[in-house]
């Protein structure tokens, strides 16, 4: 593992968003889903992500999720990738999503 100084934690924007829309992407070559996520104050932002063995686009919806927000934008499978949803893998190395089960506002920043 490598140890970090404090700045390097605080130059990544993880924040929080719910996802407002989910769909299948049917440009991948991996299984995956295009989401909508409302992060607040930087508004709705665009995101694709490989998690289609746990969630149905249905389940997504509502979900408060965490999200790494400046990174630079990238064209994944015919969408721009805005954002990076966070999760990690289970034993079988399938995501499961970083989630929040109590209520936080949309773009708070984790601290």
């Amino acid at each position: 593992m490598q140890v970090i100084e404090w700045d390097d934690f605080t130059k990544v924007e993880l924040r929080v968003g719910t996802i407002i829309r989910a769909e299948i992407n049917n440009k991948a070559r991996n299984p995956a889903y295009v989401m909508d996520v409302d992060l607040g104050e930087l508004g709705i932002k665009r995101s694709s992500a490989q998690i289609t063995v746990h969630y149905t686009p249905e389940d997504l919806i509502g979900k408060r999720i965490l999200c790494v927000c400046n990174f630079e934008i990238k064209r994944i499978a015919g969408i721009k990738s805005e954002v990076l949803i966070t999760g990690a893998p289970d034993e079988t190395g399938a995501i499961v999503l970083a989630e929040f089960n109590l209520p936080v506002p949309n773009g708070s920043r984790l601290a």
